[in-house]
This record gives C-alpha cells, structure tokens and sequence, in this order.
C-alpha cells in the first residue's frame, strides 16, 4: 500500500508540473484555432541583438576610472576623497549610458517571427 501510494502522488505531480508549464508557439501553429475562439497569430518583429558587452560593463568601467581620476584632481584632505567617489560614480553612469547610445545606433538589428494566442 505504501509503493502504491507513493506511486499515485509521483504520478499527480508529474500530470499537475506539465499542466503548470507555459504553453510556447511557433511559425508552425500559425493560423491554428481553439475552442474558445481565439488563434495563433505570428508578426515579424525587429530586434536588437548586441552581442558584445550587452550589460555595459566596459562602458561603466571606463567611465568610473575616468571619473576618478578627475574627482581626484578636485579639493583636499576629506573633500579629495569625496570628491573622487563622486566623480567615479558619476563617471561611471555617464560611461554606461554612452555606451548605451552607441550599441543602439551601431547594434545589429534582426526580423524574427514571433507567434503569440489571440483572445477575441
């Protein structure tokens, strides 16, 4: 009794986790109808892929030390140091959003089809 049960739950959680999952569609079930009235339908989106450095990291770094190196070239003693982290931060924002700027301008753009269930 105790394997059969054992076996019932495993086979509940197996049929309730593939229920749980999200439902995905293609090019493949373009078109396709339900019951409830709605379909499938697919439209060609452009995207922006950067493949280098999407998070920006080179970007931000660069211009932290930039920063810093400026910030420090500011003020004495305590204010020195203020100032140091101050320009490192506002360096590193600064670097961050122009290396933004760049990848939108230069990123490599691509048409992919995505497919999506319409409710109507």
């Amino acid at each position: 009794m105790n394997t059969s049960l054992r076996i019932l739950l495993m086979g509940s959680l197996l049929a309730a986790s593939s229920v749980a999952s999200a439902q995905s569609y293609g090019p493949r079930d373009e078109g396709r109808k339900f019951n409830d009235g709605s379909r499938v339908v697919c439209k060609n989106v452009e995207v922006q892929r950067n493949s280098r450095d999407p998070n920006r990291i080179a970007g931000t770094a660069t211009g932290a030390v930039v920063g810093g190196l400026l910030g420090n070239q500011v003020g004495g003693g305590n204010g020195k140091k203020l100032a140091t982290v101050a320009g490192a931060v506002a360096g590193g924002a600064a670097g961050r959003q122009i290396q933004g700027n760049h990848q939108s301008k230069t990123g490599d753009r691509v048409v992919e089809r995505r497919c999506e269930r319409v409710y109507r």
